[in-house]
């Protein structure tokens, strides 16, 4: 009976060397420990040596004998096993002269190393596929190779592979039948009725209700993301989140869920009620946490695209209109700080110049209340200075003092006419 869901290369190399065995390899199954070195020299001849020592590790390797041709192995592995028992590596084409001998040292190895038929450890193998089945998403070439590990591990002899692949295919529908009564059971009779009306479409609708809520918010935009509230809210409120599905490994449900989100409402419907339950249950406990995702994602898109960016639009377009106010604003400033700055500490007599000598000439080049009205439209349009270099890291130090060593140059070409107009009063 051909088996179907093999691939070439499975069925190749199942039970036989179908290509040349890994240095690491010959080491892990072919290197000769104690006790076999002691049976492999117990024999007579070097043949017979040589022929035991090969089937030993062609049994640890393959999980199985080759007792048709126990000589059919690579010849890396003859060389190999011959170096250890210090003999011809030739010396294999003898082995094969007497037949009994190729059947008695397969029944040593067992009796001696503990092999068991496939009948003795069948039970146990159909438990291991079964905990897979039930816990992990395998499709059956992975578990039948997981088959074969564990037959060589738990040291149970290959059987026909046509036997093995129709157990790994028996065990894969039970035990899915099994989960899916275990969620069917699970869903209350009102829940299990409503996600089955999501496979319907609705007059004068073009998709199914489960299609609808499938699909996530196309538009960035205020209805767009009241559409996806109300879809969170939908879901959310069909309770399939409260069902207790504790039971079932996260794994499963991710594996039913994504074929609930991929598959189309007719296909859902064929279902078998069991495993369309299942499914549909899935779904909607996955599109619980997808809802929200998504309108938490539309709000975050919502808030870069439309409102910060409008603020920001909003923001620019007020400083371009204060530029213009704010240059006159300077100008005013910098008039004033430049009179001040180039202003000596004392007379040529030695007199301090006091602040009311300094604000009369300040006041000669900008009165006082156009001053104040240009400072308080520099304090309304420009940043506070320790706060902004603050948070950008930088240090606290006012830029007005900027202007001061350039005007220093300055400050000796103006001191003559700054005496004369801060001369002390008679």
């Amino acid at each position: 009976m051909p088996v179907e869901y093999l691939s070439a290369e499975q069925e190749a190399r199942y039970g036989r060397f179908a290509t040349e065995p890994s240095p690491g390899e010959l080491e892990q199954f072919f290197r000769l420990d104690t006790k076999a070195l002691d049976l492999a020299r117990a024999k007579r001849r070097p043949p017979t040596r040589l022929g035991w020592a090969v089937q030993w590790g062609t049994v640890r390797m393959l999980g199985t004998f080759l007792t048709e041709d126990p000589t059919a192995v690579p010849a890396s592995v003859v060389r190999f096993v011959a170096e250890q028992l210090g003999i011809d590596d030739e010396h294999l084409a003898e082995y094969g002269t007497r037949s009994q001998t190729a059947y008695e040292h397969p029944w040593e190895i067992r009796d001696e190393y503990g092999y068991r038929d496939f009948a003795a450890g069948e039970e146990e193998l159909r438990e291991f596929l079964a905990a897979r089945v039930w816990s992990s998403l395998e499709g059956p070439r992975a578990l039948f190779d997981r088959a074969v590990v564990w037959l060589v591990n738990n040291r149970v002899l290959l059987p026909g592979v046509t036997t093995l692949a129709r157990m790994v295919a028996a065990v894969r529908p039970e035990e899915n039948d099994r989960l899916y009564t275990a969620l069917y059971e699970a869903v209350p009779y009102d829940l299990r009725t409503e996600m089955v009306r999501l496979l319907e479409v609705p007059e004068k609708k073009r998709v199914s209700e489960l299609e609808r809520l499938r699909l996530g918010p196309m538009k960035v935009s205020g209805k767009a993301m009241q559409l996806a509230l109300d879809r969170a809210r939908e879901v959310r409120g069909l309770g399939a989140g409260t069902v207790d599905a504790g039971r079932v490994p996260a794994a499963r449900m991710t594996g039913l869920a994504r074929y609930g989100l991929t598959s189309k409402a007719p296909t859902l419907k064929r279902l078998e009620v069991t495993r369309q339950t299942a499914t549909l249950l899935a779904t909607v406990r996955h599109l619980e946490t997808a809802t929200v995702d998504d309108a938490l994602d539309l709000l975050h898109a919502l808030m870069a695209t439309k409102l910060l960016a409008k603020a920001e639009r909003m923001g620019n377009d007020a400083k371009l209109k204060a530029l213009p106010q704010l240059r006159r604003a300077a100008k005013k400033v910098a008039a004033a700080v430049d009179v001040l700055m180039t202003t000596p500490p004392a007379t040529d007599t030695g007199e301090l110049v006091s602040v009311i000598d300094a604000w009369s000439a300040i006041e000669q080049v900008v009165p006082r209340e156009q001053l104040a009205e240009a400072l308080a439209t520099i304090a309304a349009v420009v940043p506070d200075t320790t706060e902004t270099t603050t948070r950008n890291g930088g240090s606290n130090s006012s830029p007005a003092t900027a202007p001061y060593a350039a005007s220093s140059a300055s400050r000796s070409r103006s001191s003559t006419s700054a005496r004369s107009r801060l001369a002390p009063r008679s």
